[in-house]
């Protein structure tokens, strides 16, 4: 264990506390996290995982933006909470699918990682979720716990014992923040769902 994994702890738990409490101060929060998981992953030999950080951080200040500004140009106000449509599921399954593969071959040809395909699965998993959480889809939460439930025995496979922990810690949180933006989208007055939404 290091300075820089209970720093990683600290900082994510913190992120996912404030984005399941729709707080915008979860982005700063997160590209903190971020720098610290560069330093911590690229050290155990996740390198999809180190280099997903800082993408990461590129879609955080997007997402900073997105959640202040109602996601478009001349729009002001709070980003609201909805459903994914079938076509973004379309094309997040088709990014997710192309990504893990061409991930895998990368990282089996040209690193020494030992998890190719792991490292590869939760990296497209998480990009495909945080891409849903800057535009607050709900089912953003799902990716998430997918991604969770991969990367908790990941870590600890690696040695990272107290990230490991971590993750769990964030999938009971997903779980709470996807209930709680259930609750958001349910309310009264709250913005439906496009044309060709999905449950």
């Amino acid at each position: 264990m290091s300075w820089t994994e209970v720093l990683g702890f600290a900082t994510g738990a913190l992120c996912v506390w404030l984005v399941a409490r729709q707080h915008v101060a979860n982005w700063p929060i997160g590209i903190a996290n971020n720098i610290f998981f560069i330093v911590l992953f690229a050290q155990a030999g996740l390198y999809a995982d180190a280099g997903l950080q800082i993408v990461f951080i590129a879609l955080a200040a997007y997402g900073w933006w997105s959640w202040t500004h109602g996601g478009g140009p001349g729009t002001a106000g709070s980003l609201p909470v909805r459903r994914t449509t079938r076509a973004e599921w379309a094309w997040l399954a088709a990014a997710g699918a192309v990504g893990t593969l061409g991930l895998t071959l990368l990282l089996d040809r040209v690193s020494d990682s030992t998890v190719p395909f792991w490292d590869a699965l939760t990296t497209a998993l998480s990009l495909m979720a945080t891409y849903g959480q800057c535009r607050k889809l709900i089912e953003s939460w799902w990716l998430w716990i997918a991604a969770d439930l991969v990367y908790i025995p990941l870590y600890a496979y690696k040695g990272l014992w107290l990230t490991s922990v971590l993750y769990g810690g964030f999938l009971a949180l997903c779980v709470a923040g996807l209930l709680g933006w259930r609750r958001t989208l349910a309310a009264p007055g709250a913005r439906s769902a496009p044309t060709g939404a999905t449950a």
